[in-house]
């Protein structure tokens, strides 16, 4: 039975999780290798594009059964607008990559705050995803199980990442302000959540295009995003065994908890 505090977690979880990453900093003196920064955003992928198609496509699909031959529409229609959303905001909003790339209009923001928003951008499908999902199943009177699955998932993966936020920034900035930034940077995570439960709650019509809709968005943030910094091609097996590692975990657990 789902309880008010379990769904708070399923909300929390990914900030609970970059936050105990960001700790890290506490406890280590050294920037992650790119070795490990190829294996965990390697996993991260993983775990990205099978709650694409896991948790959120195939979803979508199945509550488009009714338009027969062309209830691939919704899913397309959806998967589209996410991936364009995120092409808006990458063109709209400054930030800073974690490779040092810059994206977005000119402006006088420091380097950490523009990476603080890129972190935001890369969070913000993430928490949307958690929040259709979870809002569609408890619209629809369903175990929202698989909603945890997706956010245990991203909170699996979101640990590496506050590390290698809040790692980098120490030197400058010293640790507890390092920790801190590193936690803040996935404020958005359970803020875009909570926006996904209330889209969600009051389109319920529309959820198979706000289910792939995150779904599309997140597979902007790892072809774009993750992929391309971890440089996989430099570490190809590492690398590229964590995306299958991510993979494999990310659909085990939605299979057993859905």
């Amino acid at each position: 039975m789902i309880t008010d505090l379990s769904l708070l977690l399923i909300i929390l979880l990914g900030f609970i999780s970059t936050t105990l990453g960001s700790a890290l900093v506490f406890f280590s003196k050294k920037e992650l290798s790119e070795k490990n920064e190829a294996i965990f955003l390697g996993f991260a992928s993983g775990v990205m594009i099978a709650a694409s198609i896991w948790s959120l496509l195939i979803p979508a699909l199945e509550e488009s059964k009714e338009l027969g031959k062309l209830s691939f529409i919704p899913p397309a229609v959806g998967f589209l607008l996410g991936a364009l959303f995120l092409v808006a905001i990458d063109h709209l909003v400054p930030h800073m990559h974690l490779s040092g790339e810059e994206e977005g209009p000119e402006c006088k923001l420091s380097r950490n705050s523009r990476l603080f928003l890129a972190m935001s951008i890369h969070n913000f499908p993430e928490g949307l995803a958690v929040g259709f999902a979870l809002g569609d199943y408890l619209s629809r009177g369903l175990d929202p199980s698989p909603a945890f699955a997706i956010a245990l998932a991203m909170a699996i993966q979101n640990i590496p990442e506050g590390a290698a936020i809040s790692l980098p920034l120490s030197k400058e900035k010293g640790k507890l302000k390092a920790f801190l930034s590193g936690s803040a940077s996935s404020i958005a995570e359970p803020l875009s959540a909570l926006l996904g439960i209330f889209l969600s709650s009051i389109l319920s019509p529309l959820s198979p295009y706000l289910l792939s809709f995150s779904a599309g968005a997140m597979i902007f943030v790892v072809a774009e995003d993750l992929i391309p910094e971890s440089k996989i091609e430099e570490h190809p097996h590492h690398g590229a065994l964590a995306l299958v590692a991510g993979f494999l975990v990310m659909m085990v657990l939605d299979v057993s908890l859905g």
